[in-house]
């Protein structure tokens, strides 16, 4: 039975598996996951009839802390717009959602709104290890701009005497190839990264991962798509940052397997992939592996 063992290669090489939730309800089948490398935020915003205040964020953030007991858990702030909308907020008619104001963007142009959440995200940080990821960051710009949101927040919970953890770690999500192709410049911004396979793929691809007719399009192991995770495995690894991969691509125990080659050494996914991937990869040696992918490039 893979799912209660840890990830190891036929090698020894250990592989972190981290899971994906999307509440404060989440349920986990194996205490043998190492980290929660994606907390979707968006629950408790989709749920409700109006904008969540910062105690009801708090308390669920502080249950998840709780819940994971230990467990490393990145916190992505709210990612909003593309295919996922609120019934209360007047977000922009666009042509095209997945390429206009959404996620950091949005959260940029309702300045209240994104504090608000990271002043809950800070608070919950005081009960155990919870890091910060900004999602769909498309620039340094980005980047430095979530930053001094985040330091506003610290400077308004230092007011209240509120208490948080002062060393937190902040990370982005790799999901827009400009800063993919940076990622050399972006890993000395942050401390870690998560590739959103998903949207990295549709965007790279130019391709909607919603349409079915372009569907031949969408392919998450294209060349291109390879040789582009490898430059971002490489460019953090080198720096010391940790890259873990959330999207899909982590959760396909083949495409796994291709992630490992290229230089992955943390996958986040649905908790139902686990056994799966794990099973997977202990079939093989990071070598095999390695061997793989530069077969695939």
């Amino acid at each position: 039975n893979f799912l209660n063992k840890p990830a190891i290669m036929k090698d020894g090489t250990e592989i972190k598996i981290g899971i994906n939730i999307g509440s404060q309800e989440f349920d986990v089948p194996t205490d043998r996951y190492d980290f929660i490398g994606l907390f979707r935020t968006e629950f408790l915003y989709m749920e409700g009839k109006e904008l969540p205040g910062e105690e009801t964020q708090f308390e669920a953030y502080r249950q998840v802390v709780q819940k994971a007991k230990g467990h490393p858990i990145t916190l992505r702030t709210l990612d909003i717009g593309g295919d996922k909308t609120l019934p209360y907020m007047e977000l922009p008619k666009e042509d095209n959602p997945f390429l206009g104001k959404r996620a950091i963007r949005l959260c940029f142009a309702e300045k209240e709104l994104f504090l608000t959440q990271l002043r809950a995200a800070l608070r919950a940080s005081a009960y155990g290890p919870l890091q910060i990821m900004f999602p769909m960051v498309g620039s340094l710009e980005d980047i430095r701009k979530a930053k001094e949101y985040l330091n506003l927040a610290k400077e308004q919970l230092k007011e209240r005497k509120q208490q948080f953890d002062e060393q937190i770690r902040i990370g982005i999500m790799i999901e827009i190839p400009a800063i993919a192709l940076i990622a050399d410049l972006a890993a000395e911004e942050v401390d870690f990264a998560s590739i959103g396979s998903n949207d990295l793929t549709q965007y790279l691809s130019a391709a909607d991962r919603m349409n079915p007719e372009v569907a031949a399009y969408y392919r998450s192991d294209s060349t291109a798509m390879l040789r582009l995770l490898r430059f971002v495995f490489q460019e953090f690894s080198k720096r010391g940052k940790e890259i873990s991969v959330c999207g899909e691509m982590a959760g396909n125990p083949e495409t796994a397997q291709l992630l490992v080659g290229l230089g992955a050494r943390k996958l986040s996914m649905s908790s139902g992939n686990i056994a799966g991937v794990k099973a997977k990869l202990a079939e093989c040696t990071l070598q095999e592996l390695t061997a793989l992918a530069e077969k695939k490039l």
